[in-house]
């Protein structure tokens, strides 16, 4: 399995402040979405969130984004490694995603097409 990339989560109160911050540290343009109940921006290497707190509970439990070329393979490593699956693969708004506890711990979510 090969990571792509890493991308940090981050819980924000002002999502709106934080996007003109955010874009000006990347130099880049932020991807607005909503999923379940969280508003959320993917710029770069960040992916901030806001919303109630019974909502944010869901995306903040999760350390990182790990972006794979094959989902299904990701998972199959990581189990055969040792993680469990908390969240299967499912689609969402941006390809599919699957949730994993790491061994020692560590949780994240794996997205893929």
């Amino acid at each position: 399995m090969k990571i792509d990339s890493v991308i940090a989560r981050q819980r924000v109160d002002d999502l709106d402040a934080a996007i003109t911050s955010y874009e000006r540290v990347t130099g880049e343009t932020a991807a607005q979405f909503a999923f379940a109940g969280v508003s959320l921006a993917s710029i770069g290497p960040f992916l901030l969130f806001s919303g109630p707190d019974e909502a944010v509970q869901r995306v903040a439990g999760v350390g990182a984004t790990l972006a794979v070329a094959d989902l299904d393979a990701a998972v199959e490593e990581a189990v055969a490694a040792g993680a469990t699956v908390v969240m299967p693969a499912q689609p969402t708004p941006n390809g599919h995603r699957a949730v994993l506890r790491h061994p020692h711990g560590g949780v994240y979510e794996y997205v893929g097409p």
